[in-house]
């Protein structure tokens, strides 16, 4: 028998859920009932520094917002509160892309570039941005602070690694990432920051490793974003190993060995790119990623035709 209300059924207390993924920009609308949204949001990552048999450094990892279920955000920085936003409207989302790699070895050039910014904007909404990922040094014959060769890694949502001394690593963003490794006096590299932790700092063959990352869950499985790239591990004059080097598990490229490329930061994980000693050349930063989770708790009062379309979306 027809409902003579039009099809309003009564009083419930289901739940209607919904994660939409974002590997490249484009325009988020919200569920008709949706008024708050969780949302992870990583920027691009910075690319690798390119070196001269070596301080080719890591680049520094996107920055890492987050409001999801608790989880914590980059940086040392808590779980952000989930955002107030319009049901059905539209929202503006930016993926920012991963920074290019260090070029001629020998100046200012060898140094990676900054990624960019990832973010969600529109009416409704405070806009979130994530800031992006520092470039990783390279080895800059340009006599900088001290006189020496080298130069300081990009600040960033994370930081890139620095070459040489006295270069401190790249700054993190608070909240987002941390500093990349600090430089020094020798021919290996440092690591570009990540999401959970500082680069390692440049001196220690075989060490130059880029920042853990941060695990999520948004997304229904345990998925690791936001590692620094690992620097070169190569020496001057010897040894010289094969590469390339380093773990992958948040997206942070490896770096190169002699003349083996540095990697490319994970897509859509806002890793750094790996650095290079010199031939092979340094790894490209990752591309960042947002995921918006809409926890949207029913009205207690539904248009059938409604929820027919969110049951048959897999949103109810």
């Amino acid at each position: 028998m027809a409902l003579s209300n039009g099809g309003i059924i009564g009083t419930v207390s289901l739940v209607a859920k919904k994660t939409t993924t974002f590997t490249s920009s484009g325009t988020f609308t919200a569920l008709p009932t949706t008024s708050v949204v969780e949302a992870l949001v990583i920027a691009g990552g910075g690319g690798g520094g390119r070196g001269y048999y070596g301080k080719g450094c890591g680049g520094g990892a996107g920055g890492y917002r987050n409001s999801y279920d608790y989880e914590t955000s980059g940086g040392g920085g808590s779980s952000e509160t989930p955002s107030p936003i319009t049901g059905g409207n539209p929202y503006s989302v930016t993926i920012g892309a991963g920074g290019a790699s260090g070029g001629n070895p020998l100046g200012p050039a060898a140094h990676g570039a900054n990624g960019s910014d990832s973010s969600i904007s529109g009416t409704g909404i405070t806009t979130i941005t994530s800031t992006a990922g520092g470039g990783g040094a390279g080895y800059d014959n340009t006599p900088g602070p001290g006189g020496t060769p080298g130069a300081q890694g990009n600040p960033g949502g994370s930081g890139g690694g620095s070459s040489d001394a006295p270069h401190s690593g790249g700054a993190g963003t608070s909240n987002q990432g941390y500093a990349g490794g600090d430089g020094a006096p020798a021919w290996y590299s440092s690591g570009g920051g990540g999401a959970a932790a500082v680069g390692a700092n440049m001196g220690i063959p075989g060490q130059g490793l880029g920042g853990d990352g941060v695990y999520s869950y948004i997304t229904g499985s345990q998925v690791g974003r936001g590692g620094g790239g690992t620097g070169n591990t190569d020496n001057n004059p010897a040894p010289r190993g094969t590469g390339p080097f380093g773990p992958t598990t948040y997206g942070g490229g490896k770096g190169g060995q002699a003349t083996s490329a540095g990697t490319a930061g994970g897509a859509n994980t806002g890793g750094g790119g790996g650095g290079n000693p010199g031939p092979g050349g340094a790894g490209t930063g990752g591309s960042g990623i947002v995921i918006v989770h809409e926890p949207t708790v029913a009205s207690g009062v539904w248009n059938m035709e409604d929820l027919f379309t969110y049951k048959s979306d897999g949103t109810w």
